[in-house]
């Protein structure tokens, strides 16, 4: 947890510094992480360069909630979009 609040705090102060329009970024409240085995790099791997393709067929708000779902992980939507 300390880890990502230092990881979310330097990204703001960096983020603000380039230029007038981040000035007012921030992150939202709570994270997630996940594990990835190391017999899955290469599937992630291809997930990644794909993804453009990818999120054509299936938007990002689809497939983590169907990812969140499958995993049985506990979450509040309302905290995931805003």
């Amino acid at each position: 947890m300390k880890l990502l609040e230092e990881i979310k705090t330097s990204s703001s102060k960096w983020m603000k510094t380039n230029g007038a329009k981040y000035q007012k970024f921030y992150w939202q409240d709570g994270y997630g992480a996940f594990t990835v085995s190391p017999y899955e790099v290469d599937k992630i791997s291809n997930y990644i360069a794909n993804q453009e393709e990818h999120h054509r067929k299936k938007t990002y708000k689809e497939e983590y909630l169907a990812f969140l779902k499958e995993n049985d992980a506990d979450y509040n939507e309302r905290y995931l979009w805003d």
